[in-house]
């Protein structure tokens, strides 16, 4: 009985038996066409019988295989492949569905495939998740006919598995690749000729052509009798924390994602790329308290500690307390550290309830507010009113707009450097704004 719940009957075959019952119907008629009709009947049920002894005549006709990450990467397309095999001796098709899970809403994933006798194929199709968690996959179906096609067979194959999602790593890599090999600009990241100096003493040495003359030490030219230098360099290991607001104005949705996540995102490839720019990476979490404080280091393992973080981050989405999350970096960070606010401002009434917090961390800190461009109102400022109403509406999205840009000029009149970007421009744009800072010697 339970083989043969693993039958189920085709389209071919019901379009044959329709057929079979309007050639019986004219065989009421026409005794010579009832003639027919009892061959064509006959004839069907031995090839019905035949297609459904050749699919049971083996026990494991078929074998699938599902290969996935260990985790997958949250608003990047993550590749998933499927080996399926025949093990039949002849030839098959195939209807493949996988079951993906639910959060991913994929009606579609239904692929057909010829196989002959021992061949193996690949599926391969990718999936988007747009929320950090736990993702539940499902078996694989798979629906094997016959040459004939009346019937076909089922198979679930596989096994069921959790896979969890974490924030865009891919993402992450990908400007951990680039930074190493010096073509962050072929993304989007600006090359800033660097101002000034920032540099410790690294060593005395011997003078050689083209080192700079104003670095001689006298004292040390004086002992050794020969030109000797001081030798700089940079100043490493700066404090950098990325400071993500978790309140409620960070649940608003864009491309399926919150400005949360998106914020997360940028927070794990900005302390990627400040690690191999030789500077300490922290993490700082808060909304109506102060949620994770991940001092900031450069020991190996610190990156996963951070990954590990903002996965787990969870959120109520309460209104945000600037004043705690004040007073907790006033208490607890005593070092002068660049600190990456993510949060989000949509007036500035909003903004200036909350800029003598943020004016009096500028005195420790070196702040830099980081909040979003409403895109949708963009897109309304491009297009052009038909009536009355389509210019009100435009009016007061330019009122709005304008609105975001006198605030980063406020913002920065109070000592407090700002950064205004569309959501899927964070990361790039923060990046930026970090090299920037480093170019400027002001970290």
């Amino acid at each position: 009985m339970k083989s043969l719940r693993a039958l189920y009957l085709t389209n071919r075959l019901f379009t044959v038996i329709g057929i079979i019952a309007f050639v019986f119907i004219f065989g009421f008629l026409f005794s010579s066409v009832l003639f027919i009709a009892k061959i064509l009947f006959y004839t069907l049920l031995v090839l019905f019988i035949a297609d459904v002894t050749l699919l049971y005549s083996s026990v494991s006709g078929v074998k699938a295989r599902r290969f996935v990450a260990d985790k997958l990467s949250n608003g990047d397309f993550n590749e998933i492949r499927v080996y399926i095999e025949n093990h039949y001796p002849f030839n098959i098709g195939v209807n493949l569905i996988d079951e993906v899970p639910f959060q991913f809403q994929r009606r579609d994933l239904n692929y057909h495939i010829e196989l002959k006798p021992n061949q193996k194929k690949t599926v391969k199709y990718q999936v988007r998740p747009v929320k950090r968690g736990e993702y539940s996959f499902g078996l694989i179906n798979i629906f094997c006919k016959t040459t004939l096609g009346l019937v076909s067979r089922r198979y679930k194959l596989g096994t069921a598995s959790m896979v969890p999602v974490y924030p865009s790593f891919i993402q992450m890599r990908k400007y951990e690749l680039l930074a190493i090999s010096n073509k962050l600009t072929e993304f989007g990241i600006k090359k800033i000729r660097r101002i000034g100096h920032n540099m410790e003493f690294d060593q005395i040495k011997e003078y050689v052509t083209g080192d700079d003359f104003r670095t001689i030490n006298w004292k040390a030219t004086a002992r050794k009798a020969t030109l000797m230098v001081n030798s700089y360099q940079d100043e490493k290991s700066q404090q950098i924390y990325s400071v993500i607001d978790k309140g409620r104005i960070m649940q608003m949705p864009f491309a399926e994602m919150t400005l949360l996540d998106y914020a997360i995102n940028a927070a794990l490839a900005i302390s990627n790329i400040a690690i191999k720019k030789d500077d300490k990476a922290g993490l700082i979490t808060f909304q109506h308290k102060l949620g994770t404080l991940i001092p900031a280091s450069r020991r190996n393992k610190q990156m996963h500690i951070i990954q590990e973080a903002l996965y787990n981050q969870k959120t109520a989405f309460k209104e945000t307390d600037f004043s705690n999350l004040f007073a907790n970096i006033q208490h607890k960070l005593s070092q002068r550290s660049l600190l990456l606010l993510f949060t989000n401002f949509e007036s500035a009434i909003s903004m200036r309830r909350q800029l003598p917090y943020l004016h009096r961390l500028a005195k420790n800190h070196l702040v830099v507010l980081v909040f979003f461009e409403n895109t949708e109102l963009t897109e309304l400022l491009q297009s052009k009113p038909n009536d009355v109403r389509g210019i009100y509406h435009k009016t007061i999205a330019e009122k709005l707009a304008f609105e975001k840009k006198l605030m980063v000029h406020e913002l920065v009149a109070n000592g407090i450097h700002a950064v205004l970007t569309p959501p899927d421009q964070l990361t790039i744009n923060t990046i930026n704004k970090y090299l920037e800072l480093k170019a400027r010697g002001l970290i």
